[in-house]
């Protein structure tokens, strides 16, 4: 769960980021892109193999958690390819100029 929030926290801090150092806003959503992506990835792939522990408990502890931190990881993801895709698009209109 913990790792979903941190891919959904990648796009504050890119968007902080643009503030704080030399780094314009296509630089920022590219690097959100990845990080999100692949935190939302890795996310994804612990709440699986949590999943398959809790299911081998007989008391189902953590089965809400990982359920959790699996949509959080999907939502990550999502988010993470629709910045890249805003990315692709905006250099496209600067390849069309």
């Amino acid at each position: 769960m913990l790792v979903g929030l941190l891919s959904l926290a990648a796009i504050p801090v890119a968007l902080y980021s643009t503030r704080l150092k030399n780094v314009n806003l296509p630089q920022a959503v590219g690097g959100e892109a990845v990080v999100g992506t692949l935190l939302g990835l890795i996310a994804v792939l612990l709440a699986r193999g949590a999943r398959f522990k809790v299911e081998r408990t007989l008391s189902r502890a953590g089965e809400g958690t990982a359920r959790l931190g699996k949509w959080l990881g999907l939502l990550g993801i999502c988010l993470g390819l629709t910045a890249a895709l805003s990315l692709a698009f905006f250099g496209l209109l600067l390849w069309s100029e």
